[in-house]
């Protein structure tokens, strides 16, 4: 009785292998995705490396976030050209299942990595904008980096157990799969987590920004902004309406993030796990919810080329940096602008 159980649930897990599937599809559009996300994103990330490390002589707070975002972008970057070979060889993996599993985490943790840094600038930049003055003592390089070290330890705990969750198996004598979820025996425990990893990872984060952006334009359409920065004159109004420039150009590129690499590629993941969690399920919208998810999948990787434009659009001591030496920094003290 109980190998029947244990058929019968074997059975439900796996009842997207019982659908026949044509994907033959992204066999051509991760590749060429990919390989794109590979190029672009590796001379994006590479040149924002080089300006923040040997063209930036004061890392401020932003700068600090921004160097981890980075960071994180490359390190999942590296990892392009071995999925690359792997679809385009049409799902079979050549590589041992260790480095399977790493690379299953580097991908996620490269999501939420990216997810929490773009909600710590979120963060900042909201601060900045919305309580100019007492910024000045909330806000600092000291705790920015304390911030990035929490940042980084949520991510690696919370995202270890793919290190477990990830596996290979065998398709025929000479193929081998790579799993980007799991085992399917393993399926019912895996959705558990994944649910609780988008709540805590995605949403909750996804609504901060949200909440920050609404108020912080809220502000900035406030006739006068700036004023309670210390702005005087002529000086100061250019100031307040450059730094207003970069919060436009920061609200507009991570809302583009969000908008178009994570959320669609969290609620067709979502609705694709679902579907094969439930039972007698139709194998069509198996099939279209299964689709769905593998067409976001390169939005997702492509946050990896929007972050450094993120750094190079918003950031006018960036492209400054870019063309020219940094000065040595003055002793002017810190205003609201330079946040």
């Amino acid at each position: 009785m109980a190998t029947f159980d244990n058929n019968m649930t074997n059975l439900n897990n796996v009842s997207a292998f019982y659908c026949k599937f044509q994907e033959d599809f992204k066999y051509i559009l991760l590749p060429v995705s990919y390989a794109l996300v590979f190029v672009i994103g590796l001379a994006l990330n590479a040149t924002a490396l080089y300006v923040i490390v040997f063209r930036t002589k004061r890392w401020k707070p932003s700068t600090i976030y921004m160097f981890n975002l980075t960071m994180c972008d490359s390190l999942y970057i590296l990892t392009l050209p071995f999925l690359i070979y792997y679809y385009a060889d049409e799902n079979d993996w050549p590589f041992s299942e260790p480095f399977c599993k790493l690379i299953r985490f580097l991908f996620y943790a490269n999501l939420y990595g990216s997810i929490l840094f773009l909600c710590c600038i979120s963060l900042h930049r909201f601060v900045g904008i919305c309580y100019p003055v007492r910024s000045l003592n909330w806000v600092s390089a000291r705790r920015a980096r304390l911030v990035s070290v929490a940042v980084w330890a949520c991510v690696l705990l919370c995202q270890a157990p793919i290190l477990y969750f990830s596996r290979t198996s065998g398709t025929t004598d000479t193929k081998q799969t790579c799993y980007d979820t799991t085992s399917p025996e393993l399926f019912d425990d895996f959705l558990v987590y994944s649910s609780v990893v988008s709540v805590l990872m995605f949403a909750l984060p996804f609504m901060v920004v949200m909440v920050c952006y609404g108020l912080m334009v809220r502000k900035l359409l406030e006739l006068g902004w700036g004023s309670e920065a210390g702005a005087e004159g002529e000086r100061g109004r250019l100031a307040a309406h450059q730094s207003k420039q970069k919060s436009v150009k920061m609200i507009i590129i991570v809302l583009a993030a969000f908008m178009l690499c994570f959320l669609p590629f969290h609620l067709t993941r979502s609705l694709y796990y679902s579907f094969r969690y439930l039972r007698q399920i139709s194998c069509n919208l198996l099939e279209a919810s299964s689709v769905a998810y593998k067409v976001t999948r390169p939005f997702a990787s492509a946050n990896s080329c929007l972050d450094p434009i993120l750094y190079f659009l918003a950031g006018r001591d960036a492209r400054s940096n870019l063309t020219k030496k940094s000065k040595p920094s003055s002793s002017k003290p810190i205003s609201t602008t330079q946040l």
